[in-house]
C-alpha cells in the first residue's frame, strides 16, 4: 500500500506544484484542501498517513494551526508545517500543537522529501503512548520509496545476512536492516520469532510440527530455543 499525503494550502498553485512533486516522489496525494472545513472532511475519507498544513489559511479564523489541533485531539497521524513566515510568534503557535516537521517556503524538493521520511519514520516507529490507536501497520523503506504495509497482510520475515525478507500476501520487500529491528516495531501479540532466521505472523500460520510451520505453503523451521514460546502462543 503506497504512502499517502494530504495537502492542506490555501494558495492552489503552491498546492498543484507540491502535488506535482510528491506525485514525482511515488506518493499518493489526494485533491489538496484550501480552508479548515475541506481539510476536516478530507482527514476524515482519506485517513492520510501524514498531512503538509501551510499555517496561515486566508479568509478564515480556523487555520493550520486548528487543524493541527483536530489532528492531535482526534486522529493519529504525523503533520508537517508549511509557512512563509518564520517569525517567533508563529513558531510559538506552532510549537503549541507539536508539529513533526517545520518547512519554512520557498523550500527545496530535496527539504520536502527529508522532512517527510523523517517525521514518518520518527511517528510511526515510536511507542503507542496511553489512550492512542494501536497501530496496525509498518512503513518499509525500499529504495528511495516508503511502502505501508498492514500488519495483516505480512506472512513471515525472513533474515538474509544483512537484509530481511518481508514476505506478504502480495509480495516481497528487501530491507537493509536486522530481524531484531522489525520485532521492536511489530504487534507482538501477531508476530513472533521462531528462528534465529525467522519471524511470522501466527495469525497466518497453517500448520504445525515439532520441528516446522507452514504459512501460504512454505515449510519455515523451527529452533529448540523458540519452539517453546510459540506453543505457548498458540
Amino acid at each position: 500500500m503506497d504512502t499517502k499525503i494530504g495537502i492542506v494550502e490555501d494558495e492552489l498553485i503552491i498546492a498543484d506544484s507540491i502535488r506535482a512533486v510528491l506525485r514525482s516522489m511515488r506518493y499518493t496525494v489526494p485533491e489538496p484542501c484550501c480552508d479548515y472545513e475541506e481539510a476536516i472532511t478530507m482527514l476524515q475519507a482519506e485517513q492520510p498517513d501524514l498531512v503538509l498544513l501551510d499555517i496561515n489559511l486566508a479568509g478564515n479564523d480556523l487555520d493550520g494551526i486548528a487543524v493541527a489541533r483536530y489532528i492531535r485531539e482526534h486522529m493519529d497521524m504525523p503533520f508537517i508545517f508549511l509557512t512563509a513566515n518564520s517569525d517567533a510568534g508563529t513558531l510559538a503557535r506552532a510549537k503549541t500543537v507539536t508539529p513533526n516537521a517545520f518547512l519554512v517556503k520557498p523550500f527545496q524538493r530535496e527539504d520536502l522529501y527529508a522532512a517527510i521520511e523523517i517525521a514518518l519514520h520518527n511517528f510511526y516507529a515510536t511507542d503507542i503512548a496511553p489512550g492512542k490507536r494501536l497501530r496496525q501497520h509498518l512503513f518499509i523503506k525500499e529504495g528511495i520509496y516508503q511502502y505501508k504495509v498492514n500488519f495483516d497482510e505480512i506472512l513471515y520475515l525472513e533474515s538474509d545476512h544483512v537484509y530481511v525478507n518481508v514476505y506478504t500476501t502480495s509480495r516481497k520487500y528487501l530491507v537493509r536492516t536486522s530481524l531484531q529491528q522489525y520485532l521492536e516495531e511489530l504487534d507482538k501479540k501477531s508476530f513472533i520469532r521462531i528462528h534465529r532466521g525467522y519471524i511470522v505472523n501466527k495469525n497466518k500460520i497453517d500448520k504445525v510440527t515439532p520441528a516446522a510451520v507452514t504459512i501460504g505453503g512454505k515449510e519455515l523451521p523451527i529452533s529448540k530455543k523458540y519452539r517453546d514460546e510459540l506453543l505457548d502462543h498458540l
